[in-house]
């Protein structure tokens, strides 16, 4: 075993090093610095918006005129607002106007507008809307005075003024005149669709029956002792033409109104009608005490009245294709190869139509009406095989008839109209040719068998030609129709309810 040596170690050192980098100092060398975070919502104080720390907070238009908004400090106390804020304690809002007050004329009419106009206009309504609510204020004005002297005629007539009648028989005839007008009323509803497609003419009417209305009431003035019966008949022709003039309203406001606004449009209508009213009873009560001519008071009245209602009536501009305006479509597409405008048609419509004018054009007729021998029909039905519909035409009626199968649908309505106008452009120039040749009899014996066939196999040719036209034409001129804006539906037409059926009886 080897020897222990002695090894003499130095004295111990103290050597000194730096601490290790701390994981945060780490991070730090290799992140590159970041700016300093801002101190939590809290700690901060709200800054205010640039705009509200100038006292102005935006802008408004109203109606084209302009208001601005700023911060009123007027009067206010600093105080502490939220977060603790620095700012004007109970600050308002005041809105200042930005143009001069408007003067009191112009405040009135604006005032004035927002009764009669409706919002947005005149871009939310069509430009036929004026003229058509200046014929019906003027109309309104006009009745508004007749009104006057027909009421007091009423009074008188009844017994007011004379102190022998009890007021209770005064009142029961008064109740007995209003009742049967409730009756009138109810009973013309039945109409339906004639309220739709004849709107026009009906509203014609109706302000016609109106008229004889009020001339039967003046007339009572004469024969008293008449009174009940002659005011029943006038109030039920006045009742019949209130439901026509309260069932037309609507579809003629519709045709003014751009977008959802016929409620707004529909309201100032009437708010016009009733201003205009009142005026007109204003003035009327002031002519009364003057005791003036009650013939020359209605003569004048009703005259202001029909005209008013005719041109108020023409001024409506409606975009459907009912029978007098698909005339007159159908009649300038065969003279001239093109189709009337919106307005040029409505303006050629026929407005007033008396119950004893010819009508030349029958659709949906029965066959008894339209065939009275069994030839012609044999010889004209082979050329609408094809067709869901037969036109003939009867020369003892003078007449053209459209009759429909049980197939035809809403286009084979219009087509035979179509056709059945067509045909009759046919008839009328061949009758003016037999006019100018003077080949035709006087007094042709109508009840002949031989004749009614010979002539019907005249019109044979002209059903046939009529036939050629409409096949190449129908659909250029339902082309044509829609690019001038016009909607045509069979509805709108007003076709009879008969239909031909092709199955054999059992």
């Amino acid at each position: 075993m080897a020897p222990a040596v002695g090894i003499k170690r130095p004295a111990a050192q103290t050597i000194t090093l730096p601490p290790p980098p701390s994981v945060r100092d780490a991070l730090r060398s290799t992140i590159p610095s970041q700016p300093a975070e801002a101190p939590p919502a809290a700690e901060r104080a709200p800054a205010a918006p640039a705009a509200a720390a100038e006292g102005f907070l935006c802008l408004e238009e109203v109606d084209g005129r302009r208001w601005s908004y700023v911060v009123d400090r007027g009067g206010a106390v600093k105080g502490r607002g939220r977060g603790g804020a620095a700012g004007p304690a109970g600050a308002s809002v005041r809105a200042v106007p930005l143009q001069s007050p408007l003067p009191p004329a112009e405040e009135i009419m604006a005032f004035i507008r927002s009764y009669v106009v409706p919002e947005g206009f005149p871009d939310s309504v069509t430009p036929s809307y004026v003229p058509y609510m200046t014929w019906r204020a003027l109309k309104h004005f006009f009745g508004g005075a007749m009104g006057v002297f027909t009421t007091r005629t009423l009074l008188s007539s009844v017994g007011v003024s004379q102190s022998k009648v009890t007021p209770g028989a005064i009142a029961i005839n008064w109740i007995l005149k209003d009742g049967a007008g409730r009756v009138g009323k109810m009973l013309f509803a039945r109409q339906g669709k004639k309220f739709d497609y004849d709107l026009k003419q009906l509203r014609f009417s109706s302000d016609l029956l109106l008229e004889i209305g009020a001339g039967i009431e003046l007339t009572t003035a004469a024969f008293p002792q008449f009174f009940l019966p002659m005011a029943c008949v006038a109030n039920v022709v006045k009742n019949v033409a209130a439901v026509t003039s309260t069932s037309t309203r609507a579809p003629i406001y519709k045709a003014y109104a751009r977008g959802e606004n016929i409620g707004d449009v529909t309201a100032k209508g009437e708010s016009v009608g009733n201003i205009a009213d009142l005026l007109g009873t204003g003035l009327s009560i002031f002519i009364s005490k003057r005791n003036p001519s009650l013939v020359t008071s209605f003569a004048f009245l009703s005259c202001g009245y029909l005209l008013s209602s005719y041109q108020e009536v023409r001024s409506v501009v409606l975009n459907t294709l009912n029978r007098a305006r698909f005339t007159v479509a159908v009649d300038s597409f065969i003279k001239t190869g093109h189709i009337p405008s919106l307005k040029e048609g409505n303006s050629q419509e026929t407005i007033f139509n008396p119950p004893w004018r010819h009508e030349p054009v029958a659709i949906g007729s029965r066959f008894g009406e339209a065939f009275q021998e069994p030839a012609s029909f044999v010889a004209i039905r082979p050329l609408f095989e094809d067709e869901r519909y037969i036109v003939t035409y009867n020369p003892t009626k003078d007449k053209v008839y459209a009759l429909l199968k049980d197939q035809a649908k809403s286009d084979d309505i219009i087509k035979a109209a179509f056709h059945a106008h067509v045909l009759l452009h046919f008839i009328n120039a061949s009758h003016a040719r037999r006019l100018k040749q003077k080949q035709r009899q006087a007094n042709p014996d109508r009840s002949d068998y031989g004749s009614l066939y010979s002539r019907n196999m005249d019109f044979l040719a002209h059903i046939a030609e009529s036939c050629k036209i409409v096949s190449s034409s129908y659909g250029t001129f339902k082309k044509k129709a829609r690019e001038q804006g016009w909607i045509m539906s069979e509805s709108l037409l007003n076709p009879g309810k008969a239909r031909l059926c092709g199955a054999k009886p059992l």
